[in-house]
């Protein structure tokens, strides 16, 4: 016991404003890693991993094991080298979000805001009309970041956004119905294009379990870009917005347009404070749909 606390007292000699740096950047750290890791299947993974590394650690300190400690420091190096193959979904969406804040979305050419108010009047207006004729639909709006290698998977159109050529791209049993529809602008630059699936444990957490590949595939986009995505669902008709790895449910029209409104004239530095504000807003949905 006199030795702990020679220890802690000698800690404590050599402690200076340097140490509270550099603890403090520690933790900065450590809670950008927990913030970028929340709601995938990484964090299960990153907990699991935590607790055999404590369990391994107090377990050859407490007892001398020479041969199992020379195994553990031998395969040490190896494991350090299958963190990024293990977390590699999880580091390049982590590197996508910080290269948000870079300088490559000043080189992209911002909208009218007439561009803008008119497109998402077109997509509300179409999302409402698909709603109350319960046909499923994807809609991925482009804000910042390119979305170049989504284009090359669908079917090139380059349409004025209207109503008319949603509704007819999402008609049932069309060539162009299956996938999304990518926004860019005031145009419709491809349809039927196939999104990144969402590996996060957001729609797991919901009460409602009857999301199908289109709320996947919005969430999935949302994670890898800034792009905003419309989900219309076919079974239920409730029109949804993902944005940022979140997902706000059961919109109006009027919901729906403002929510549009505020994603598209967003300021980047924002985008993280708003990620919280959503997941208030999906939790509260939540809440009414298991009183429903």
């Amino acid at each position: 016991m006199q030795e702990i606390i020679n220890n802690i007292l000698f800690i404590f000699q050599r402690f200076n404003w340097l140490s509270v740096l550099d603890i403090l950047l520690v933790t900065v750290f450590f809670g950008l890693l927990l913030y970028l890791l929340r709601d995938t299947e990484a964090m299960t993974l990153l907990k699991g991993a935590i607790f055999v590394i404590a369990l391994v650690a107090l377990f050859t300190s407490l007892i001398n094991l020479p041969a199992f400690s020379w195994l553990i420091r031998t395969l040490s190096p190896a494991l350090i080298l299958a963190v990024p193959v293990i977390f590699a979904p999880e580091i390049r969406r982590a590197l996508e979000r910080v290269g948000r804040f870079g300088a490559l979305s000043l080189f992209n050419r911002a909208p009218k805001p007439t561009e803008v108010e008119q497109t998402l009047r077109s997509i509300t207006a179409a999302a409402l009309q698909l709603s109350e004729r319960r046909q499923g639909a994807l809609i991925v709006i482009k804000r910042r970041q390119f979305l170049d290698q989504y284009y090359k998977n669908g079917v090139m159109l380059d349409a004025e956004v209207t109503p008319q050529i949603l509704m007819q791209i999402f008609y049932p049993n069309t060539p162009l119905h299956d996938g999304a529809v990518i926004i860019e602008g005031n145009r419709v630059k491809a349809a039927s294009c196939v999104m990144p699936l969402s590996n996060s444990g957001v729609l797991n957490a919901l009460p409602e379990r009857s999301f199908g590949l289109r709320h996947r595939a919005a969430l999935g986009i949302s994670e890898v870009s800034d792009a905003i995505a419309v989900v219309v669902s076919e079974e239920s008709g409730t029109i949804s917005i993902a944005q940022g790895g979140r997902l706000i449910r059961r919109l109006d029209g009027e919901r729906l347009l403002n929510s549009l409104r505020a994603f598209m004239i967003m300021d980047p530095r924002e985008e993280a404070k708003t990620s919280d504000e959503n997941a208030l807003i999906v939790n509260s949905a939540n809440q009414r749909s298991i009183r429903k």
